[in-house]
């Protein structure tokens, strides 16, 4: 009997080398972004009710907040809404809000805490939800989550929304993959304008399917080679992407292969240095049409400094004079970067993915011994006055 495959790998070898839920999570994305697509369609009304009092009050102010991956949920979206929302917005970690809240919350401006959790059981996201209920004059919360179970969406507060996500969106994985995405979706059509999804969310995963199944090779190629090092760069929202990136392959080499971020043209200011000739470059290439030139002039002279081991351009426009590794993402020619971050971050995903199973570890759990976990541990959380 024929069993199923999930990243070209059949089933039954993942289920046996620990890396089942990780494959499965990536795959399933497309599908997911549809599923959370639908599921935002039927609360269009109520999330527009709940949110407008801040969002279009422009003495008001949206904190993105989320720990790690969560976290860079926020600094993908927090560009962009902030230019379509009155209020102002702002990406600002739970850990920060927790270890400062003081330098973070401001008592007397109108807040929406919107807060990310796959497991909606991270000491500090309910720590931050508590300490802006009690710093905050007045304050509504929108919680994003995707664990019907988990403390966050049942947190005690006058003021609440919860998005629940769809149940497989709770990545069974260590790292978040469908989580990150779903939840970022989520997000974008809460307050960035859910009618202009509709005709978006059709190409968008379509594709990031066509990137899972297409680029397969090319980054199974790329894990094969066995970089020590890779640094992920991209401008605007799209640097925020690279930061999820990089933490993603961190995670999934379980340290083994060391990673940094950037926009290219900040990458100069002194990051270059980082590349050797045992690392890999990966730039995500702008659709706009100023911030791709900017973005292909550091392609260009990466590949022309022959410092890198690889340089791969991941983007929507290919170039017909070519000379390097690009990953090419089909039918976004004219798609915004907000789109693009779904299917460029499903080739950043798969190729830790493939990664991890070059170092022979398992993706599902690369580091066993505990150092990290899947929900953070080893908080202590103290007064506000201590």
């Amino acid at each position: 009997m024929k069993h199923a495959e999930f990243l070209g790998i059949d089933e039954a070898v993942l289920a046996a080398s620990g890396a089942m839920h990780t494959a499965r999570e990536i795959a399933q994305q497309p599908r997911m972004l549809a599923r959370t697509h639908a599921l935002l369609a039927t609360l269009r009304a109520q999330v527009e009710a709940f949110v407008a009092p801040v969002a279009s009050n422009p003495r008001a102010r949206v904190i993105l907040t989320g720990a790690g991956t969560s976290a860079y949920i926020g600094q993908c979206l927090a560009p962009l809404l902030d230019r379509r929302l009155a209020a102002r917005v702002d990406a600002v970690p739970t850990t920060d809000i927790v270890s400062a809240p003081r330098l973070f919350l401001e008592p007397s401006q109108p807040l929406l805490l919107v807060s990310f959790g796959r497991s909606g059981n991270s000491p500090e996201s309910l720590a931050a939800v508590e300490l802006a209920e009690t710093l905050v004059g007045d304050v509504r919360h929108l919680i994003v989550t995707c664990n019907a179970d988990g403390a966050l969406g049942k947190v005690a507060v006058k003021d609440a929304l919860v998005l629940q996500l769809p149940e497989e969106t709770h990545d069974a994985s260590f790292a978040m993959t469908s989580s990150f995405t779903c939840m970022l979706y989520a997000t974008l059509a809460a307050l960035g304008g859910a009618d202009d999804l509709d005709a978006r969310i059709g190409p968008l995963a379509d594709a990031t399917e066509r990137v899972i199944e297409d680029a397969r090779p090319l980054l199974h190629d790329l894990a094969a080679q066995g970089f020590d090092r890779v640094a992920y760069l991209g401008s605007g929202i799209l640097q925020g992407l690279a930061r999820e990136a990089a933490l993603k392959l961190g995670e999934l080499s379980n340290g083994a292969v060391a990673t940094c971020f950037d926009s290219p043209l900040g990458f100069r200011h002194g990051p270059k240095t980082f590349v050797t000739a045992r690392t890999l470059v990966v730039v995500f290439v702008s659709n706009d049409p100023l911030t791709r030139r900017y973005d292909l002039d550091l392609v260009d002279e990466l590949r022309n400094d022959g410092c890198a081991g690889r340089v791969l351009e991941i983007t929507a426009q290919p170039r017909s004079t070519q000379a390097g590794d690009a990953l090419p993402v089909p039918a976004m020619t004219a798609a915004a970067d907000i789109d693009l971050l779904f299917p460029y971050v499903a080739a950043a995903q798969a190729y830790a993915f493939f990664v991890a199973r070059a170092l022979s570890l398992s993706p599902d759990n690369p580091n066993p011994q505990g150092v990290v976990n899947r929900v953070v541990q080893g908080v202590r959380l103290y007064p506000l006055e201590a």
